[in-house]
């Protein structure tokens, strides 16, 4: 094995405080400490009593001194106070850290008159957006732009244990291949701290690393999807992909030159299902030729139609943007972008549609408002939809509404509840264990595949198997090393996942399926071989005995 490449990310203290800030810093985490029911604002409150000599202190500095206490054993390691002195504690407490790197500029197959373009960037994306400036900043190098938001989120106190690679940019298919490859191997590169020499070797290191890879996701257009593209992505360890759908509707998707049909949509989410994948689709209300009306009836297709039925879904309203086609249209008065209280009500209405088995990610991209020429720029549009449900008497039920998040939790209180749906392919599952409270702890997505849909791939390892497509235990993340149970009252480490993977076990073979298959990322194999799966390729697959 390669010598450790030197960790230009290691943790830094982000500046040298003086010995009387320092004290302060104390004081500040003593009294957080002490805060025996901490909300925001108590938090805000003591942040305001205890300041530095010029100023508040930054959360960095006082994870930093938090850090330096418990290493010289003036104070036990506490992760709940820990928690407390996040800057943004939300980044974690879905159970993963997310990493999102973006990839280089490089053409699009794609015409879409809505796309906005700029060289500097790949396609749809604009040069000031956060991530953009971030990959921009590191030479669009997958390695330093991994390292930069581990080194970022590990500052804040954010455990790095597992982290969720995303990659955004483009249409990921489109790429040459050995670029592909690359890229992915540079990005586990940068959890491993090895120079690996191949894409095979970077993923065994990370099999046991420090930071493992817990999921890999990739973003492309519904007409890239085939039986080699499965194949090929699996190789790469993907777990999860984003399609962009945008509209449910051919005349929308031709006006608006998408350049794909909504059948190709449908086989390309059949496809995925099929291989396992986690499921993700983008969707654009206010495209030419769409109204508040139609688009409400669109949205009601994704949970209609047994071809779509997505886990995850991007609301993206379609932006005005300077830098697209679509401003011609604008120019000449044949296109019209929502109002904001058009825009809200149709999000509002679409939310509380939302089936309970789907996790809404976001309702609106984070575009600069300088590039909005007209329509919305509520960057809060979410916060806005929320509080507009709450005065009709109606809410969310969506995963993201339901998380635990930092709440507590008692094992045993946990109820296990199903949702079946159909699809093209078969019948899905959603197995998820529920406090009194209908907060969500954990789910499992168990995929029951008819032999026409086995029949779609050449994946012999789910050669008359079930699916485990996903796994998910929510609160904050849990350590990998040293494996102990969870802080009490949290899910992760608290069994919840092995009580989800044993009911997903009995459905399966109750169904007459000879064996159970696992989509698995690099990082999470080790936890389903505990659990009685082997390795087979590029899945790990366990036999079904009858009981």
């Amino acid at each position: 094995m390669r010598q450790p490449r030197e960790r230009t990310w290691a943790r830094q203290r982000p500046a040298i405080l003086s010995e009387a800030d320092t004290r302060q810093a104390i004081r500040l985490i003593e009294a957080l400490a002490a805060l025996s029911e901490p909300d925001l604002r108590a938090v805000e409150r003591l942040l305001r009593q205890y300041t530095r000599a010029d100023g508040k202190f930054a959360k960095d500095q006082l994870v930093a001194v938090y850090r330096e206490q418990v290493a010289a054993g003036a104070r036990p390691h506490d992760p709940a106070l820990l928690r407390r002195l996040q800057m943004k504690p939300v980044r974690t407490l879905s159970g993963v850290a997310t990493v999102t790197v973006l990839t280089k500029p490089f053409p699009c197959p794609g015409e879409c008159i809505f796309c906005p373009t700029d060289v500097r960037m790949p396609k749809s994306y604009l040069h000031d957006e956060p991530g953009a400036q971030r990959a921009e900043a590191h030479a669009f190098d997958p390695y330093e732009t991994t390292a930069g938001r581990l080194r970022a989120l590990e500052n804040i106190g954010h455990p790095t244990d597992k982290v969720e690679l995303l990659i955004l940019g483009g249409t990921w298919s489109y790429y040459p291949t050995d670029y592909q490859a690359w890229f992915v191997k540079r990005c586990l590169d940068a959890l491993n701290g090895f120079e690996a020499a191949t894409l095979e070797e970077a993923q065994r290191i990370n099999a046991g690393a420090a930071r493992r890879n817990v999921g890999l996701v990739i973003e492309t257009r519904p007409d890239y999807i085939d039986a080699a593209e499965l194949r090929r992505l699996r190789r790469y360890g993907v777990t999860k992909v984003q399609l962009g759908a945008q509209s449910l509707d051919d005349r929308i998707l031709d006006l608006n030159r998408r350049g794909h049909t909504v059948e190709q949509t449908r086989r390309a989410v059949d496809l995925l299902r099929a291989a396992g994948f986690k499921l993700h689709l983008h969707w654009m209300p206010n495209l030419l030729g769409a109204t508040p009306a139609s688009d409400r009836t669109d949205f009601a297709r994704l949970w209609s139609d047994p071809g779509l039925r997505p886990d995850e879904l991007k609301i993206y309203p379609c932006s005005l943007l300077a830098e697209a086609e679509l401003t011609a249209w604008h120019a000449r008065g044949e296109y019209t972008p929502y109002t904001d209280a058009e825009l809200i009500e149709l999000i509002a209405d679409c939310l509380a549609e939302t089936p309970r088995f789907v996790r809404v990610n976001r309702v609106i991209r984070d575009i600069p408002a300088g590039h909005v020429v007209a329509g919305s720029t509520l960057s809060n549009l979410r916060e806005v939809v929320e509080r507009r449900l709450a005065a009709t008497g109606r809410s969310s039920q969506d995963i993201r509404a339901r998380e635990v998040r930092g709440g507590r939790v008692e094992a045993e209180a946990l109820t296990l509840d199903e949702i079946r749906y159909a699809t093209r392919g078969g019948e899905e599952r959603f197995l998820s264990l529920t406090t009194p409270e209908d907060r969500l702890a954990g789910f499992l997505r168990l995929s029951l595949p008819t032999p026409e849909a086995r029949a779609w791939h050449d994946l012999e390892a789910l050669d008359a198997a079930a699916i485990i497509r996903e796994v998910h235990v929510y609160g904050p993340v849990a350590p990998l090393q040293p494996r102990t149970h969870g802080q009490d009252g949290d899910a992760q480490h608290s069994g919840a996942g092995a009580r989800l993977i044993a009911a997903a076990e009995a459905r399966a073979r109750a169904a007459g399926y000879a064996r159970l298959a696992v989509i698995s990322a690099i990082g999470t194999r080790d936890y389903y071989i505990r659990h009685g799966f082997a390795d087979d390729k590029l899945y790990l697959t366990k036999p079904l005995t009858v009981h």
